[in-house]
């Protein structure tokens, strides 16, 4: 593609279904269900009117999709280099040219800006939150952990849990033992979650020279480190002794299901690739079933 190709490219306007890619939508509506599932609980358990409280819950979804957006679009901007290698990252528009540094930088600081102008408005811990999340996401995890360290996962996992953080505080203005519960589902939901996907794509990371824990240690090393993070996140329903004993229950058999698959890795002659798309495809239903579960059951409570 020659230079005046790419000026023509850069300088049409970006569609909608681009916009998405440049703030990775998918993982903000992800983002987005503990958000709000922190802030449902915030309002059953301290016994808020769920009316009164709809102003706030979506400055709250706003505020989070639009500083989760900002960051995933400077994540896009800084990794430029390493996705144009990678093959499934091709039809990136940061990559191919479809829209320019500045307006990349634009686009991402004033989304964060606003979003956190829309935290800050609701209180200031909301609006704390919002911004250790961009800084560990942005800093910590893009800039640093990913190209440096096989932790780069879990050192990610902090920023990515603190939506419900941000949930629950903008509702209570505070933290509490509920509120750091959701936190700590989230994190250790995450390196099983990520590490099923970079088994996947094993060989692009090793081509980027990204140091993903597959590419780095081998299938062996992280199926282990799959099945410890499984391990924690096993007692973790105890914790939710405010939504009862069948939130409990189910919960923990949610885990013993994914528990129980991440054991299915250990059989002589298991598919690795077919394996890790199990997980993979279990661990996104199971962030959906899990906070599902949190609002099903506080309303029966309530009732």
């Amino acid at each position: 593609m020659n230079k005046e190709q790419t000026l023509s490219q850069s300088s049409s306007r970006v569609t909608y279904k681009e916009l998405q890619q440049i703030i990775k939508m998918g993982l903000v509506q992800g983002n987005l269900i503990p958000a709000f599932a922190g802030s449902w609980l915030a309002i059953v358990l301290a016994n808020h009117s769920f009316l009164s409280s709809i102003p706030q819950i979506i400055m709250m979804l706003l505020g989070s999709t639009l500083i989760m957006g900002g960051a995933c679009a400077l994540n896009n901007y800084y990794d430029q280099d390493i996705d144009s290698i990678m093959p499934s990252k091709q039809k990136r528009p940061t990559v191919n040219d479809r829209i320019s540094d500045r307006n990349l930088l634009i686009l991402s600081f004033g989304m964060m800006l606003i979003g956190e102008a829309l935290l800050f408005a609701l209180n200031i811990p909301s609006g704390v939150i919002g911004l250790l999340g961009i800084v560990g996401y942005v800093s910590f995890y893009s800039i640093w952990a990913k190209r440096h360290t096989v932790w780069n996962t879990v050192i990610g996992s902090f920023p990515g849990a603190v939506p419900p953080l941000i949930g629950w505080t903008a509702i209570e203005g505070h933290l509490s033992v509920t509120a750091i519960a959701l936190f700590l589902v989230v994190f250790c939901w995450q390196p099983v979650h990520f590490y099923a996907l970079a088994i996947k794509r094993q060989d692009e990371y090793s081509l980027a020279n990204i140091p993903m824990l597959p590419s780095v240690k081998g299938f062996n090393r992280t199926r282990v480190s799959m099945f410890i993070w499984l391990v924690f996140l096993l007692p973790l329903p105890l914790l939710f002794r405010d939504l009862g004993i069948t939130f409990m229950i189910l919960a923990t058999l949610l885990n013993l299901g994914w528990l129980y698959m991440g054991l299915t890795s250990f059989k002589k002659g298991t598919d690795n690739t077919k394996w890790a798309t199990k997980m993979f495809i279990y661990s996104l239903n199971y962030l959906v079933v899990f906070f599902v579960l949190t609002v099903i059951v506080s309303l029966i409570e309530m009732f």
